[in-house]
């Protein structure tokens, strides 16, 4: 089995929220967009922005939740199906940005914008709030628990240090015990070299948060 290179394990998100507007015949987009990890969160952004803007005709919205974005919504709050909840959502897509939610409050001017007027407006609107956005990389990972007896200290600590592990936690009592932190995409090489020390015991592997 070949080893998941470092380009797998990790997503990009924003670092804090952002605004944008955008304008076409009279129309006034206004787009939001927030970091955010359930959907619970992204919900609460919703009810935030549409008591703000109370009086707005629309505010349609997407998110994406999830390291693939596996977990997504959208709404189009009153706009013809598919104009503007999907396009935010093709926007956040594009931009290869997860947990996050994207609301556009649209101030109607009086002039129809038609369907593909109006997908471009929700478009334009949420590439006006991103095109600046602070962002971040999140890097998946997982903790990995092992014992061993003091005797295999050197060569247990030579490979943790030489594999860039984070160690969580210690007991060098008895019998010494490690709670390690390593990137996904190096666990399977940290879980093989480690194993290759007659001696250790490796307890359990879990998923944590990066």
């Amino acid at each position: 089995m070949s080893l998941p290179t470092e380009t797998n394990d990790s997503y990009w998100t924003l670092a804090a929220p952002a605004e944008g507007e955008y304008s076409e015949k009279r129309s006034k987009f206004l787009a939001y967009a927030y970091p955010v990890t359930t959907e619970e969160e992204a919900l609460e952004r919703v009810r935030e922005v549409r008591a703000r803007y109370y009086d707005a005709r629309h505010v349609c919205w997407a998110y994406r939740l999830g390291p693939t974005g596996e977990l997504y919504r959208t709404n189009d709050d009153g706009e013809p199906s598919g104009t503007a909840g999907k396009p935010i959502h093709g926007i956040l897509v594009s931009q290869g940005l997860t947990e996050v939610i994207v609301l556009v409050v649209r101030y109607f001017g009086g002039v129809k914008l038609g369907t593909s007027g109006l997908i471009e407006a929700y478009r334009e609107a949420t590439l006006a709030a991103l095109e600046d956005a602070p962002r971040r990389e999140c890097i998946l990972t997982q903790q990995i628990s092992i014992t061993f007896s003091y005797d295999l200290m050197g060569p247990v600590m030579r490979v943790v240090k030489e594999s860039d592990a984070r160690i969580l936690s210690q007991d060098f009592t008895d019998t010494c015990r490690l709670l390690l932190e390593q990137r996904q995409a190096r666990v399977v090489e940290l879980r093989t070299r480690l194993e290759q020390i007659y001696g250790v015991t490796l307890l359990s592997i879990s998923p944590s948060n990066s």
